[in-house]
């Protein structure tokens, strides 16, 4: 089971965790919506500034896993999607693919008004 907290409130963020919700097999992810209730958060000790700002999924074993990594954690349970996963993780192409989500996560980030009201309430 993978837990997944994702950013409900932003439209590109929904459309893609609700393409995953309906390609994924019922008993294997838990999806948490940490833009309208972040109540899922409190036992993990992630601000949900932080967790909005990049995607977070978590295993039953409790491995955390942020940004392009929550990703691959995510595709590797869905039908074709696991073959991105193993090409994505390859050596040299996982940091290139976890710096260019970052900088869009950074800049995604800086132009939600949910996201920085989250940011000033978490300082």
């Amino acid at each position: 089971m993978l837990t997944v907290y994702y950013d409900g409130k932003c439209g590109l963020c929904r459309r893609e965790i609700e393409y995953y919700k309906r390609v994924a097999p019922a008993d294997q992810f838990v999806w948490l919506d940490i833009a309208t209730d972040p109540a899922g958060l409190a036992d993990l000790g992630i601000t949900q500034s932080d967790a909005l700002r990049r995607l977070h999924a978590r295993d039953a074993s409790g491995t955390m896993f942020v940004g392009v990594a929550a990703f691959i954690a995510i595709w590797q349970g869905l039908n074709y999607w696991r073959y991105l996963a193993m090409i994505i993780n390859l050596p040299l192409l996982q940091p290139l693919a976890a710096f260019a989500y970052d900088r869009f996560a950074d800049y995604r980030f800086s132009q939600l008004t949910h996201c920085q009201i989250a940011a000033r309430n978490a300082k």
